[in-house]
């Protein structure tokens, strides 16, 4: 029996099914307005659900029924269950979060003959902080993602845009600061321009540095609130400086994260990787189609992942075009370019 078998109530009369058969589940949930939460603005979450599942959702007040074959109408039963739990306990759900519980659902699905028993281990890892609560994982990448930076004192992170490599890293190492496991945060990235000339910037050193680090800004505030961030960045608690500014540091009770590392030469990503000191994380992501290095010059995240993914100790990340979480237009774009990109392999391969 479920957990919330009060709050949750199933058709009985409903026949089994098997797999290729029609069936139809009704729920019903015990408040309202936590119902309301879940089915979206004029219904829309369960119109997504429909679309990504292959059901019909029809809702009437704290009631919902679902129609269509009998494994994708458990997996929507499944999925709207995790939902209600999640704003029961003050949480909200978007397209993403709908996103993420199917992918979660489908995991489970795969999971529970094969893990003794252990319920747990059929669930996302999720990252904690005081902001926002509890951030699960969206799809199984992220999942195995989080699993790593918790188990690993390095991590080494790669795949395209939008899959939450560098978000997921700043809500870990957030979670870590919060929870006194380190004592400060330093974010890093290589101050290289992406095809523009940027020229002279005016300002102190913060304010020259603040464009090539702004995305670590955004995601800093996402989990930390605005006065946090202040406070920290004055008390030096929170670092954020170009890479060329690690030199000669050992970094001690300290997460560090390297981001858009794709862009590090061999030697800076052998200096960053060499400033890991006692009681120390470290997170490295990068996307390696996304290389504004000078032709010619190898990528040091390229190289990295090929030296050390393998060394005991090390984790790693991949991550594909089916991963992207930021829009489902992302992914599409994502996926054109990685198509056109294999196609052009056979033809640079000819004489």
């Amino acid at each position: 029996m479920r957990n919330d078998a009060t709050t949750l109530t199933r058709d009985m009369n409903a026949r089994p099914a098997s797999a290729g058969e029609q069936t139809e589940i009704t729920l019903a949930f015990d408040d309202n307005r936590l119902a309301s939460l879940v089915f979206g603005h004029y219904d829309q979450n369960l119109a997504h659900l429909e679309r990504r599942l292959g059901v019909m959702a029809n809702a009437n007040g704290n009631h919902v029924v679902l129609k269509g074959l009998t494994e994708p109408s458990e997996q929507a039963r499944r999925v709207l269950e995790n939902l209600y739990r999640k704003v029961k306990t003050g949480g909200t759900v978007s397209m993403g979060d709908i996103d993420g519980a199917i992918e979660e659902t489908s995991v489970q699905k795969s999971l529970f003959p094969s893990v003794n028993g252990d319920p747990a281990r059929g669930t996302f890892e999720a990252v904690h902080t005081r902001k926002r609560g509890a951030v699960k994982a969206r799809n199984a990448a992220q999942d195995a993602y989080l699993r790593a930076l918790k188990r690993h004192e390095l991590v080494l992170a790669e795949g395209p845009a939008g899959t939450g490599k560098t978000w997921l890293a700043v809500g870990h190492a957030v979670s870590l600061l919060e929870q006194g496991v380190v004592e400060r945060l330093i974010l890093s990235r290589p101050a290289v321009e992406a095809g523009e000339r940027l020229g002279f910037l005016p300002g102190d050193m913060r304010e020259k540095v603040d464009p090539y680090l702004r995305p670590i800004y955004d995601a800093l505030y996402d989990f930390m609130e605005a006065r946090h961030v202040e406070r920290g960045l004055q008390t030096g608690m929170i670092e954020i400086a170009p890479l060329a500014f690690m030199r000669g540091r050992t970094l001690t009770n300290a997460v560090v994260l390297l981001d858009e590392a794709q862009n590090t030469s061999s030697m800076q990503m052998k200096m960053f990787l060499t400033r890991l000191g006692e009681n120390s994380r470290m997170i490295i992501t990068g996307d390696p189609t996304q290389i504004d290095l000078p032709p010619g010059q190898k990528s040091g995240l390229v190289e990295a992942v090929g030296l050390l993914s393998k060394v005991e100790g090390i984790g790693y990340a991949s991550f594909g075009e089916a991963d992207v979480v930021r829009h489902d237009l992302v992914r599409r774009i994502v996926k054109a370019y990685e198509d056109a990109a294999r196609s052009m392999q056979p033809e640079a391969r000819r004489p």
